[in-house]
């Protein structure tokens, strides 16, 4: 166990390194790290415990999928515990980020963000619907 979280603290230096000196090369939050995903460029992906206890089935499932994909596609992942200082400190980011191979460009990540509001608007409009 111990090495492992050796490994995980490695990982979390490494993506702020990227973070600051590379940002291209280094994103977080779920939209941005399946867009690296879907574009082949994970080199390493960081992922919180915790998002796969979320309440929501929908949402783990996301955060599974996330994991095959880039274990599929040849990154590294760690799996970080919410209990140990680094898998808070990933917690804080979102509780997913990615070290990429290469830069993705501004106009995918963009493409992304905009998927992502627009897919949780529809969600949020479908739950008012269904109130109202």
């Amino acid at each position: 166990a111990h090495t492992r979280a050796a490994a995980e603290v490695a990982a979390l230096d490494r993506f702020l390194v990227m973070l600051g000196k590379d940002p291209d090369r280094a994103v977080y939050g779920h939209a941005h790290v399946r867009a690296a995903c879907n574009y082949g460029a994970l080199d390493a992906l960081l992922i919180s415990d915790e998002l796969f206890r979320a309440q929501n089935a929908t949402t783990r499932r996301q955060y599974v999928d996330l994991v095959e994909d880039a274990k599929a596609a040849r990154a590294e992942c760690f799996i970080f515990s919410s209990m140990h200082p680094s898998g808070e400190q990933l917690g804080q980011m979102t509780g997913v980020a990615a070290i990429l191979r290469f830069p993705l460009g501004e106009e995918v990540l963009a493409e992304a963000t905009a998927e992502r509001q627009a897919a949780e608007g529809g969600a949020r409009a479908h739950e008012v619907s269904l109130v109202g």
